[in-house]
């Protein structure tokens, strides 16, 4: 063995200056994160108003015509009356809200825990909801298993508290279906929270037109569909698989498992899409994709104590959260059998 050198050879080095590297974090884009926002603002605004207009016209909140970007973003509906966008706030205020505070409470963390990340970045899109989500960009190395597992854990829960709340209000706006009116194009599955909650409201008396009714006898308050929309996103980013939420999860509490949670996910989501939703094949190819790798995390300290209780939480987020079939009648067997018949 031998001897560890000195730094410091000679006196004459205690002079001799020394040059410190510093990395400076890339700078904010304070006007994109700006321009999306604005621009995720006005979509679901669109979308939002046309739900409102349903609403309180008896109407189902998703319709299709032979123009279908027009009957999912009813944009020349808009245009004809811009005054039409105030309908929109309900939803959107309330979409919004529970997308910012899931990203914040990731961003947060990352603050506590002097990790970099970017503020929220939302993502506009003439969808059914008007957005594809938003997300955060983690550019520094998380420092320990546990700042991933809180940098983790900490948006789900903070969007499913904040969607729990809005979906116990937004139930009882809710109203029945008139008789005669025609069903839905377009039917959403609904999660067990949604059940849950029901019972729950129809039990204190606090839902009184709605407590006897099943969910497709229901017009759900455009906000109810915000809260929907919510727990949708929280179930989609707690699946324990590649850099998703319940991937960072599963990393922390034990990293070489990550990979075989990942594949089994992945397993999971195929039939998934076979027999209920055909959107969960493309979910399983994203995380085929990113899935099989994760941003190196020291292996110790491990995870212990009160994390492991909210691990467990997490999946009983999971749980309440998860529709196998978020829209009726959408599975990948439906879809072949349409294509058959000429539909």
């Amino acid at each position: 063995m031998s001897d560890p050198t000195s730094p410091i050879s000679s006196t004459t080095d205690l002079y001799r200056p020394v040059e410190v590297f510093v990395v400076r974090p890339p700078k904010q884009r304070y006007w994109l994160h700006a321009l999306l926002l604005l621009a995720t603002i006005f979509t679901t605004l669109v979308v939002g108003a046309r739900m409102e207009f349903n609403f309180l016209h008896n109407l189902p909140a998703f319709s299709l015509n032979d123009d279908a970007l027009h009957s999912f973003f009813p944009l020349r509906w808009i245009i004809a009356q811009p005054s039409r966008l105030l309908l929109g706030v309900p939803f959107a205020a309330t979409l919004m809200l529970i997308l910012l505070v899931h990203e914040m409470g990731h961003y947060l963390y990352c603050r506590y825990y002097r990790v970099y990340a970017t503020l929220p970045l939302f993502i506009p899109a003439p969808t059914l909801i008007g957005t594809l989500g938003a997300f955060i960009r983690i550019r520094s190395p998380i420092r320990s298993r546990a700042a991933l597992f809180d940098i983790g854990i900490a948006g789900p829960i903070a969007g499913f508290v904040v969607a729990v709340v809005v979906l116990a209000v937004a139930l009882g706006l809710s109203r029945p279906v008139p008789a005669g009116t025609p069903g839905a194009e377009i039917e959403l599955g609904y999660p067990l929270i949604f059940y849950a909650m029901h019972n729950l409201l129809a039990a204190s008396g606090l839902a009184h037109g709605i407590a006897a009714l099943p969910f497709d006898h229901v017009f759900l308050h455009p906000t109810a569909i915000a809260a929907w929309v919510g727990m949708f996103a929280t179930a989609l980013n707690l699946l324990p698989g590649g850099q998703l939420d319940g991937g960072h999860i599963v990393f922390s509490l034990a990293p070489r498992a990550h990979r075989y949670v990942s594949r089994l996910t992945i397993l999971a989501l195929i039939p998934m899409a076979i027999y209920f939703w055909a959107g969960w094949l493309i979910w399983a190819i994203l995380l085929r994709i990113s899935g099989m790798r994760h941003p190196v995390v020291p292996d110790w300290p491990g995870i212990t104590g009160h994390r492991r209780w909210l691990a467990l939480f997490a999946l009983l987020m999971l749980v309440l959260t998860l529709t196998p079939a978020p829209f009726v009648h959408g599975s990948l067997l439906e879809f072949v059998r349409d294509l058959r018949s000429g539909q």
